[in-house]
Parts: C-alpha cells; structure tokens; sequence
C-alpha cells in the first residue's frame, strides 16, 4: 500500500516552521512525524504540501493509496486500524479527519461520501506550536520504547555516573566520559556518532539524534530533544532543536523551537515565564494577530536559517520567522518577521542575496548544499512575507 502524509488544517498555525517543511518534517520525540509512520508501517512515505515545497517534497501518488493526517502521531492501535482500511473508508476523532483510503484522483474524492470509523482512543496530535514542546516528553518515551524494542544498548564507559541505567540506550559510536545520565523521570536515548564533552549532566527523557555534540558542562533538563548535526552547550529544557542548528555556549533556553541551520550566539537568552505569570501569547499567523497559549511557560520558536548574536535577549513567546538575523542590546520586538535584520533599535530587510551567500556557507561547513531547491523555496517566502516588513 502507498501511504501519503497530508498537512491538514494545522498547517497555518505550526508557522514559521511550515514555511520551509511539510507538517510530516517536525520532529517531536526522537523522530520526525514522518519517520515515526515509516518505522510503523514499515514503508517509505511521502507528503503532499504547499506547492512551493512539493519540488523538495515531492508527493508519490499510485492508483491506490492512505492518506494519513500529518498531526496525528501513530500508535499501534491507529496503524491496525489504518493497515485494515478498505476502499472509500475514512477514521475519523470526532470532526477531524485522521485517515482515509482512496482509489480515485485528488480532484475527484468526496469524502462525504465515505464510510466513517470512529476512533475514539486517546491520540497525541501537534495542532500548534506549543503542542511540539508540550508533548515532547511523551513523544520521547513512545519513540524511545519504538526504536529500542528488543536491542541492547551499547557499552557505557565507567567513567559515567548512570541512574537507573535501565532507560539508557546509546548507539555506536557514541563519545562520552564523565557525564551524569538521570533517567529517573523518563528515558536518555543517545544516537550514533554524537559526543557528550565531560561534565554534562543530563536528565531524561532526552533524545540527542546521531551527529550532535553536548559541550563541556551543558545541563540539560527532560523534555528535550536535540536534531541531528547539532552543537549545543549551555542550559536547556524542555525544548526541541529540529536539526543542524547550534547553541554552542552559556545561557538559556527554555520551553522553545528551533529550526534547521539555525545560530544562537554566546549568551543568548530566552525567557520562557512573564513576571506576573500569565499566560503567554504568541504571534498566530491564521488570524494575522497575538492569541494566548494558554500556556504559562513558552519561550522562543525560530524559523530556519535564522540567527542571533551575542549577547541576545528574547523575550516570553518570541516568534522569529525565517533568514532573520537579530543582534544588538535590549529585547528585540516579539515577532520578527522573516529576512529581517535588526534588533532593540529597528529592523531593515535582510537582502536576499546575502541570505544565500551565509546560507550557502553555513552548509558547507557540514558537508551539505544549499540547493537550487533551496533557494526557490527562500524566494517564494520572501515574497509572501513581505506584508510583515512594510513597517521597516
């Protein structure tokens, strides 16, 4: 069977980081949303997304196929329920589509037509950002039971001081010494090829994908996951960094999204709790205007390739769109808008030119292009987030 992951009506509030990705490329847990329906259904799956992206995520369609509601994580009930569907059959939680089987065109499914499976188990689901970091801790412990099932853990040097061992698993390959691992309050998974300098203290549930460094002395609290290909130090907690993205020095991040290629620079702060400890509202994009969380704690969410410098200061639920760079004292405005530039003192556009030529380089340096595709996807934003900079 050809399964395909659809966006769904989540899309527009999981912005800025859909703007660069299908909703099936957030990674919450250890694995993105689209790994973690692979490893269940034991097929490779694809996307169908904006168009602009459908270049780098490009949808395969047969005569029959599942369509699978990206929001929706798997689990083994669903994906037995889903394996088991016939044609012109959909599951369904109440008013929100889950899944359904077709064999006819995109352009001519009637879904009113459908046979309807309720479904009404209990499901995590991504509806906004705030869901990512919310369920994060969960996600990690549902991947975790996921990839480790019937495998044994590679070898942990001595040197390491490990509480309740049991929930530790690392891969091969993996550099560390003298590290403290609590897995206490959840499960540390720890991937291939990464390297956890001395000193670190680690409390799970914890996700350190393969390629990624831990640098001397970093602290990192449960919740959090860290994406392949990343360089974090400092204090973290209850954050997911997507991937390729660096936080390698002090200060602190709590309760917040970072994107791909993404840099936080020495000292960068977040504050994740208003003094008078209301909730926090964020820039929501569908309605064009702030809206509360409902959250209390809610630090900074970056979209990808953007960057601050040292010293930055962001404030309770920052939004930062895309090739943005922001520098300078103070705390910058709450919603940056993508390729901008600027800070406490005012923002100008961020050349697009320029973006290519950092992005380009910043790539490079680990052993990754920045494609055509790339920058056809860069260009399209730039021209539909052009409203948000009018005012610069």
């Amino acid at each position: 069977m050809n399964y395909i992951l659809f966006d769904g009506p989540s899309r527009n509030n999981l912005l800025p980081l859909t703007y660069t990705r299908p909703v099936a490329e957030i990674r919450v847990g250890v694995l993105t949303i689209r790994e973690k329906w692979e490893t269940f259904l034991h097929s490779t799956i694809t996307s169908i997304t904006e168009d602009y992206l459908s270049d780098k995520f490009p949808m395969v369609e047969f005569d029959e196929n599942i369509f699978i509601n990206a929001s929706f994580l798997p689990n083994p009930e669903l994906v037995k329920l889903i394996s088991n569907l016939k044609p012109n059959e959909s599951i369904n939680s109440g008013d929100n589509l889950i899944a359904f089987y077709s064999n006819q065109s995109q352009e001519e499914i009637d879904l009113d037509s459908f046979t309807k499976i309720d479904f009404t188990t209990s499901l995590m689901q991504i509806t906004c950002l705030t869901d990512i970091f919310k369920i994060n801790s969960l996600a990690i412990k549902a991947d975790y039971d996921l990839i480790t099932n019937n495998r044994v853990s590679s070898k942990i040097s001595s040197t390491n001081n490990l509480i309740h061992p049991e929930n530790i698993f690392i891969e091969d390959g993996v550099s560390m010494e003298f590290v403290t691992l609590n897995a206490t309050d959840g499960p540390i998974y720890i991937a291939k090829d990464c390297e956890i300098m001395e000193g670190s203290l680690i409390r799970g549930p914890f996700a350190l994908c393969e390629n990624s460094i831990l640098k001397l002395g970093s602290k990192i609290y449960g919740g959090t996951t860290i994406g392949p290909y990343c360089k974090i130090g400092g204090e973290v907690t209850n954050s997911v960094v997507f991937g390729y993205s660096n936080k390698g020095h002090d200060g602190y991040l709590g309760n917040s999204l970072i994107g791909e290629w993404c840099n936080l620079g020495a000292d960068t702060n977040t504050s994740n709790l208003k003094n008078n400890y209301a909730d926090v509202k964020i820039w929501n994009y569908e309605e064009d205007k702030f809206l509360t969380t409902g959250e209390q704690f809610c630090g900074l969410i970056m979209g990808d390739h953007s960057k601050s410098a040292i010293n930055t200061m962001f404030n309770t639920g920052t939004i930062v769109g895309v090739c943005s760079n922001i520098f300078g004292s103070g705390f910058p405005r709450n919603f940056i808008p993508s390729f901008s530039w600027g800070g406490n003192k005012g923002f100008a556009e961020y050349n697009i030119d320029k973006v290519f030529e950092v992005n380009s380089k910043v790539m490079k340096r680990k052993k990754c292009i920045f494609s055509e595709k790339d920058k056809a996807i860069l260009t399209h934003l730039k021209t539909i987030t052009s409203a948000y900079r009018s005012n610069f």
